[in-house]
């Protein structure tokens, strides 16, 4: 199963043993996390009950969204932030849509930014999220125009 899909809540059908079984995946599940379906594994030895199912669920990374270690609710996210979008607004992509951010003056590289309550689904806790973590990765612009070069070598005379 992939990062968006262990986001929500979901219903799935599995084949066990020749039967159809349809199991409720909660929101928030974290890879290697396994959970048992009571009644549901191998046939019971002489005329016993049925065996219990485990099921063990495997991850797929996503490629922009990255779950942190010892807080797998949390979220890392990089942002490219092009030098001409300081001072402005950039929208973000999050699991549950997009989130305007203000890019404030004199932004560095590697600044993070918390947005609170973005993150990944805590497991079983309804409705409680964690919280994702936004690195700006300031790009520098290549091919530049005259009029772009220009403007460079004027910020480069400032004193900073």
């Amino acid at each position: 199963m992939n990062l968006i899909d262990a986001y929500k809540t979901h219903q799935q059908t599995l084949t066990v043993n020749g039967k159809q079984i349809r199991i409720t995946i909660p929101a928030g599940i974290e890879h290697g996390q396994t959970i048992k379906i009571p009644g549901h594994g191998g046939l019971g030895i002489n005329g016993g009950p049925n065996g219990d199912l485990y099921i063990s669920f495997i991850i797929i990374n996503h490629p922009t969204f990255k779950r942190m270690g010892e807080l797998p609710y949390n979220l890392a996210v990089g942002c490219p932030v092009y030098m001409q979008k300081y001072c402005c607004d950039i929208t973000i992509d999050t699991l549950d849509g997009q989130v305007k951010l203000k890019v404030s003056p004199e932004t560095q590289n590697g600044t993070k930014v918390k947005l609170k309550g973005k993150g990944f689904p805590i497991y079983k806790k309804e409705g409680q999220f964690g919280d994702m973590y936004v690195t700006y990765n300031v790009k520098i612009p290549t091919h530049l125009t005259d009029q772009q070069r220009a403007l460079f070598t004027e910020l480069s005379k400032l004193k900073s």
